[in-house]
């Protein structure tokens, strides 16, 4: 049950509301959308470029592909480009796997006063962490439930 609002409280929301920011909101999702998915599109031109010019083929083109952008993600976020496209693209940024490689070499950034073991390797993948605990982690609970599928003989 919702608390009532006290004569007081109901006119600062009011005046909050008439101060309030309106967001573009269609403007940051389109910038967001041209941002990722011209990110994704160099990941394509990547990843043929190492099947065209070193004979890998569609699915093993994918590794070498993803340490590619993660390195030129990192390199980018150590010259400060890529925060001034994450503070122009938003979520278009992050989303790619090149929002990993900036969210690692971010963390190893802020703590390198700390040092090479308790600044830089002790905080890392603080961020990134979760992300790789629950990509393996889920990785696992569908490579089991296609195992079972298999076994069972559904597909």
């Amino acid at each position: 049950m919702a608390k009532q609002k006290t004569p007081e409280q109901q006119k600062y929301d009011q005046i909050q509301q008439k101060h309030e920011i309106k967001r573009p909101v269609l403007k940051n999702c389109l910038k967001a959308f041209l941002v990722g998915g011209t990110i994704c599109t160099i990941g394509q031109a990547i990843s043929y470029f190492y099947m065209y010019n070193f004979n890998f083929t569609e699915q093993t083109a994918g590794n070498p592909t993803v340490a590619t952008l993660v390195f030129i993600s990192m390199l980018l976020t150590g010259f400060g480009v890529y925060d001034r496209l994450g503070q122009f693209a938003g979520a278009g940024s992050a989303v790619p796997i090149t929002g990993f490689g900036n969210s690692v070499i971010s963390a190893a950034i802020e703590h390198r006063t700390e040092g090479f073991v308790l600044g830089v390797g002790g905080n890392m993948f603080k961020l990134a962490g979760s992300v790789i605990l629950f990509g393996v982690f889920s990785a696992f609970v569908v490579a089991l439930i296609k195992t079972l599928l298999i076994m069972w003989g559904v597909i």
